[in-house]
């Protein structure tokens, strides 16, 4: 895990090298392959990826009180484990709109369940020539899934 300024320093390095810089963002709280399918193919579309991570306090307010299932430093230590991501950083805010600012990178990534007039950044990303890919989520995957499914089974 990363703070912005590392982040952003990590970044004059690799735009001098001419790489092109991804960026995406989550919670990413329980890893599962829909994650990592996503990640992979996110980072396919450049030479280093970025990722954003929500918060704790962050994914209460969009997730409800029940909400990191793990902590905001955990999540980043995982996701900085996967041979995909080269840089990860916690953000605060309700939206990363302010690290897409500050990064501006070449490719925005999110998941195809956004749609185009809401995916935060879109403008930022446009303006200095890059793009924006909505990206397909893999079916049957998901946290609230795992968790309900958790949830229902039997207590000892």
């Amino acid at each position: 895990m990363a703070t912005l300024p590392d982040v952003l320093s990590t970044m004059t390095a690799w735009r001098r090298d001419g790489k092109t810089v991804v960026f995406t963002n989550g919670v990413f709280d329980i890893l599962h392959p829909g994650h990592v399918r996503y990640l992979t193919a996110a980072r396919a579309l450049g030479d280093v990826l970025v990722v954003a991570v929500n918060s704790d306090r962050s994914v209460r307010g969009n997730k409800g009180p029940s909400r990191p299932i793990n902590a905001e430093h955990e999540r980043a230590e995982v996701l900085s484990a996967l041979a995909c991501v080269d840089a990860v950083v916690i953000f605060d805010a309700p939206t990363p709109l302010e690290i897409i600012t500050a990064i501006r990178p070449d490719v925005l990534v999110k998941g195809a369940d956004w749609a185009e007039d809401a995916i935060v950044g879109r403008d930022v990303v446009e303006a200095i020539g890059g793009r924006v890919v909505r990206m397909t989520i893999e079916a049957g995957y998901s946290t609230s899934s795992i968790i309900d499914r958790i949830q229902a089974l039997p207590k000892p």
